[in-house]
């Protein structure tokens, strides 16, 4: 069967079977297979960064966790998965609109988490990135949670942010691609310094980073906010720029090429075949292959103009893309 006409499975765990076994146990409110993953994970800090992330998303509305830590309060597993849920929790109330004082609450309780998981194994670097996705919740300088929420950098082009928390994750795994992504996701909420941020580390990491696909997702968050406020006329009008074309090559030849794309981020994965279509620059048939059946909602949702085709905006670019063999660069 081609790629093209596989049936289109979406799921949080993509093709790790491991994590999905995992999640139908958080789901019943059982722990025990996400602690057999997490201790074979042990210091692949990508894999554990990645997995633990979704468990978190997963977990966020069960007890489960809750329950890992309650009878073990001291494994350094159940504190880290203690604090991404409570990371999470916090974050999925803040987008249903909780603010002020019972926010500022919420977000100590989590930090008091993430600390003591830190303080548990201080090699990991997951809960460093928790403080990180904390940060998205301050986003009024005129009234800061945590002034390392808003430190600057030496060069007047970035804008001030939690930098210094950055540094800490990079410190036990250099190029994390969730902290990363988490700095981009504090700019988004604050309006301000995504693009520029995304495309000055797409120019500092080496190739072969996953960082290099960074731009394309600032550039969907900008049309994004274009289509809420009826502002992009249309999907060429906004993705024709050469700006877009160059980050989307540069994604493609600086990245995909250099890795196993089987072994990569589906949402990764996603991004560079939107982009390579969208743009016009096409060379998206290898991408559509690594992706297979695995689509993720992220960015055809957030791009369509109506959220509803987004599977069809999806099958309709991938048939033009396996259709043409090669394309241009």
């Amino acid at each position: 069967m081609s790629a093209n006409d596989m049936a289109l499975i979406i799921h949080p765990a993509g093709r790790d079977e491991e994590l999905r076994l995992a999640l139908e146990d958080l789901q019943l409110d059982r722990y025990l297979s996400a602690q057999q993953l997490l201790r074979a994970t042990d210091t692949n800090w990508a894999l554990r960064t990645s997995r633990s992330q979704v468990l978190a998303v997963g977990a966020a509305d069960t007890n489960a966790i809750d329950s890992w830590y309650a009878e073990h309060p001291r494994d350094p597993d159940a504190l880290m998965m203690w604090a991404r849920v409570l990371t999470q929790r916090v974050l999925n109330a803040h987008r249903g609109g909780l603010s002020g004082h019972e926010l500022i609450r919420a977000v100590g309780v989590a930090t008091k988490a993430c600390k003591a998981a830190a303080d548990r194994w201080p090699a990991d670097p997951v809960p460093y990135v928790c403080f990180l996705a904390l940060a998205q919740t301050d986003h009024d300088e005129r009234f800061p949670h945590n002034l390392l929420h808003w430190t600057r950098t030496r060069d007047a082009m970035l804008p001030p942010g939690p930098w210094k928390l950055l540094t800490w994750v990079d410190q036990r795994d250099p190029g994390n691609r969730e902290a990363y992504h988490r700095m981009l996701q504090v700019f988004h909420a604050r309006g301000r310094g995504g693009l520029d941020y995304a495309q000055w580390v797409a120019s500092a990491t080496p190739e072969g980073s996953a960082l290099k696909v960074l731009p394309l997702y600032a550039y969907v968050e900008s049309y994004r906010l274009r289509l809420e406020h009826q502002q992009t006329v249309s999907v060429i009008g906004f993705w024709s720029g050469a700006d877009k074309a160059h980050y989307a090559r540069r994604a493609l030849y600086d990245w995909f090429t250099h890795v196993d794309p089987y072994a990569c981020s589906l949402l990764d994965l996603n991004h560079l075949a939107y982009g390579l279509t969208a743009t016009g620059v096409g060379e998206a048939r290898n991408v559509f292959e690594a992706i297979g059946p695995y689509v993720t909602e992220a960015p055809w949702m957030q791009v369509a103009t109506n959220p509803h085709w987004w599977q069809a905006n999806f099958l309709s670019a991938r048939r033009r893309a396996l259709g043409v063999l090669g394309g241009h660069r």
